[in-house]
């Protein structure tokens, strides 16, 4: 029996300007898909794990040709319902240098954003399954949307999956009447293990941190204070991942993060990875939660999943696109130190 990892979200049509041009200065858009969730289910099938992503997609050219593209990235994609009007849309402006990347959502009344709990068959979607995902863009969509991840937690939960959640806070969806930590505060205390960043915690939960957002120097052991008090607040998740990014410009950051695990009250931190010429960092934090996930999921200790999960974020940042198309045995090559850049032959 294959035991799957199932994650459920919204896949979008990823629409960008080509390199770094402003939006709309060519006429031409790349156009691919893109998605927290979805990223993070194709991550895990790079990785050699049964994955399983679960959404509503029109029953259009569109929706089809999303099928079509996780299918082609060996995400099992049976369970996704047919159902709805449009897919969901993002515009993506690179920056450069001092020029930070602009994203606008065209994703209201999306299928997955009107999708109810009843739409699919949840026994069926789990009866082969280990752990869950989620995000919390998924919650932001819609009250609907809001609904539907409460139930489909409490029903994960029910049977004793493992669940994360990446907390994954957007201000520009949380538009519908509801707070996200309104919402949050609800959702996380039945989740194992919670993902973030320097923003999610304090936006997503209502946590106060001693460090200016965005800024190009973080204090890892004031984020380490931060998690313990989540902890505190929250005492049933496991462990609290979070990504440190140091951001000197759109194309140089610094990358590393930093795990609190509550059984042992101890804090794991990552090596830095200074990242220059950066291609393209959307989705570079779904790459982290996908190599997190694959460490603990493949029983790796919580160091050895930490530094896995970075070294493939890391990777991620010189890929186009919102997917890291990376393996285990790239990753496993830079966590070998081998990071010049030179040709393979």
């Amino acid at each position: 029996m294959k035991n799957y990892i199932v994650t459920l979200g919204e896949i979008m049509l990823r629409l960008k300007s080509p390199e770094s041009e402003r939006l709309l200065q060519n006429p031409v858009l790349e156009a691919t898909f893109g998605g927290s969730e979805s990223n993070v289910a194709i991550s895990l099938a790079n990785f050699g794990v049964n994955s399983r992503f679960v959404t509503a997609l029109p029953n259009n050219i569109l929706g089809l040709a999303a099928i079509k593209f996780l299918k082609s990235m060996s995400v099992d994609t049976s369970l996704i319902q047919m159902q709805g009007e449009r897919l969901g849309t993002y515009y993506l402006e690179t920056g450069s240098g001092p020029r930070p990347s602009k994203v606008i959502y065209d994703r209201s009344n999306s299928s997955i954003s009107q999708a109810k709990t009843e739409d699919f068959d949840w026994d069926l979607i789990f009866k082969d399954a280990k752990w869950f995902h989620i995000s919390g863009i998924t919650p932001a969509l819609s009250q609907k949307s809001a609904g539907l991840s409460l139930q489909v937690i409490e029903k994960a939960r029910d049977l004793g999956l493992k669940i994360s959640c990446d907390l994954n806070f957007r201000k520009n969806l949380w538009n519908y009447g509801r707070t996200a930590q309104e919402i949050m505060n609800d959702i996380v205390p039945l989740i194992d293990i919670i993902i973030g960043n320097e923003e999610d915690l304090q936006n997503a939960l209502g946590f106060e941190l001693d460090q200016k957002i965005g800024t190009d120097e973080l204090d890892s052991r004031k984020f380490e204070k931060l998690l313990k008090q989540v902890s505190k607040k929250f005492p049933n998740i496991e462990m609290i991942a979070t990504t440190l990014r140091e951001s000197y410009s759109a194309d140089h950051n610094d990358w590393s993060a930093l795990c609190y695990e509550k059984a042992t009250n101890t804090t794991f931190f990552s090596i830095k990875y200074s990242l220059s010429n950066i291609i393209d960092r959307v989705g570079a934090g779904d790459a982290f939660a996908g190599g997190f996930i694959y460490g603990i999921y493949s029983n790796m200790n919580i160091q050895n999943s930490l530094e896995f999960a970075v070294a493939a974020s890391a990777l991620k940042h010189s890929i186009p696109g919102d997917i890291n198309r990376v393996s285990v045995n790239e990753v496993n090559h830079l966590l070998e130190g081998e990071a010049s850049g030179r040709v393979q032959r």
